[in-house]
Parts: structure tokens; C-alpha cells; sequence
């Protein structure tokens, strides 16, 4: 929170363009299930050249890491609690 009207955002890296101080009017609350105790279960991996893989739906955040950089992921179908 930046001020009573401004909220300071973490954005992915590839929006680094973007400024990332938000004013309130722009900014709503996450919305999880309307089901109580609802479970979803995540999409089966795609097969691909016959290696089993995931599609990312966006990267959270990323870092550099004895040299190599690091992605922290949210990937599609799954939630962040997985």
C-alpha cells in the first residue's frame, strides 16, 4: 500500500515496462471458487515429442541463481496451493 488510494503491485518481469503503482479504482480482490470445499483437479500433461508437459499460465517472478535464471510459475489448472 502506497498511500489511501495507490497500491504498489509486484509484476512479472516482462512488465517491468509497466509503472506498477495502481490506483484503487483498478484494483479488485481475488475471486476464488463459489463452492465451498471445491476441489478442481489439474489438466493431464500434454505430451510432447513424448515427454510429458505443463502449460504455463504466467510467471509470477524470476531470479538470478548461481549464473542461471530462475522462474517461479503459476502453472494453468493448477492452484497456487499445489
Amino acid at each position: 500500500k502506497v498511500s489511501t488510494h495507490a497500491y504498489h503491485l509486484k509484476l512479472p518481469f516482462q512488465w517491468k515496462s509497466i509503472h506498477p503503482v495502481f490506483h484503487i479504482s483498478l484494483l479488485e480482490p481475488v475471486k476464488t471458487s463459489t463452492i465451498p470445499n471445491q476441489h478442481q483437479e489439474p489438466p493431464p500433461p500434454i505430451i510432447v515429442e513424448e515427454e510429458e508437459e505443463w502449460e504455463v499460465s504466467q510467471i509470477m517472478d524470476s531470479k538470478f541463481k548461481r549464473g542461471k535464471l530462475w522462474y517461479l510459475v503459476e502453472w494453468k489448472g493448477f492452484s497456487q496451493d499445489s
